[in-house]
């Protein structure tokens, strides 16, 4: 009996064509080799996907056991997590069995090659390799000088990872819906930006030591050009690294900076004056035109019960008070 299947309303292909299938995949991947290597018969793939902002996520079961083998990724990083059964992942020098616990993490230049059982199929996590070394360079406030190179095995029991792996599963809730949050820009930037700094900051790699070494903060001056920058850009999807780009540091030092200086992260920073706003919108919006929950995922709350949480610490009431009308105290920019 198969798992249940995922992103059902994001259907690519479904064929027990060997050759379509391989090509289908490849159309969203990379070419590989794809080879059965036991009962024929058994082939019954199915791929769902979808493409949200730099992330694209996908389910696929090929329904039999196979042999993947796409050679070096090049242009982008895969986290493949097994939803049932297993998988023998090999990439450069690393070997793994892949389950639901421990999914795997290919880097795109080591060379891949894949046995998938039967009875497994996995969900797709997709990041395009310029983004991710995009991202990894601003934190690092320097050029790469090697290729980043993840651990292959990335463990789902891990505490960060086990939040990593929520975030996922939201997006994949929220792309069953075509009103959901993935069709928010704010919320969905959101959370890919959490999704890579995750990755990079806490999955071992050839740059972790260097990303969790000591950095000078930002000087005060330049934490608050970047405080200005988040509040006049706060309707944007921002993200550290853009913010660090505006005032010309790394997103590390921008992070030091601002808990030094302001007692937040930037983007803790960034949540705060987004409460400001979703709170002046909810003041002088229709209640029975906009909904609390259209107007926070407006300004990229992605969690409504933590949403709703942070709303009422900030302006000690429920937002569907104010949104009602009952005035409270509050609303200013935070400085």
């Amino acid at each position: 009996m198969r798992e249940k299947v995922l992103l059902g309303n994001r259907p690519l292909f479904a064929s027990a064509d060997l050759d379509e299938v391989r090509e289908q995949v490849a159309r969203v991947f990379c070419p590989h080799r794809l080879d059965l290597t036991g009962d024929v018969a058994l082939l019954n793939a199915r791929f769902n996907s979808a493409q949200l902002g730099a992330v694209r996520i996908s389910y696929l079961d090929y329904a039999a056991d196979v042999r993947i083998e796409p050679g070096e990724l090049e242009s982008f990083f895969l986290v493949q997590i097994p939803l049932a059964g297993r998988s023998l992942i090999r990439c450069g020098g690393q070997e793994i069995v892949s389950t639901p616990a421990l999914a795997s993490l290919p880097s795109p230049t080591e060379h891949l090659d894949m046995r998938w059982a039967a009875g497994c199929p996995q969900l797709i996590v997709k990041f395009e390799r310029a983004a991710v070394e995009k991202a990894l360079e601003q934190l690092l406030g320097a050029p790469m000088d090697r290729p980043l190179v993840f651990d292959l095995g990335l463990d789902l029991t891990a505490g960060w990872a086990r939040a990593w792996r929520g975030m996922v599963d939201l997006i994949v809730a929220e792309a069953e819906h075509d009103d959901g949050l993935a069709a928010q820009p704010l919320a969905v930037a959101h959370l890919e930006s959490a999704m890579l700094t995750s990755l990079l900051t806490m999955q071992p790699s050839t740059y972790r030591e260097r990303l969790l070494a000591p950095c000078p903060p930002a000087l005060p001056k330049v934490v608050g050009r970047a405080a200005q920058f988040i509040r006049e850009h706060a309707h944007e999807p921002l993200t550290t690294e853009q913010v660090a780009r505006a005032v010309a540091v790394s997103g590390r030092s921008l992070q030091e900076g601002f808990r030094r200086h302001l007692g937040h992260t930037p983007m803790s920073y960034l949540r705060e004056v987004r409460l400001v706003r979703v709170h002046e919108e909810l003041l002088a919006c229709d209640p029975a035109r906009r909904t609390v929950t259209a107007v926070a995922a407006g300004w990229g709350f992605t969690h409504q019960g933590r949403f709703a949480a942070a709303y009422r610490q900030r302006f000690g009431q429920p937002p569907s008070a104010t949104l009602r009308g009952d005035r409270a105290p509050g609303g200013r920019d935070p400085r």
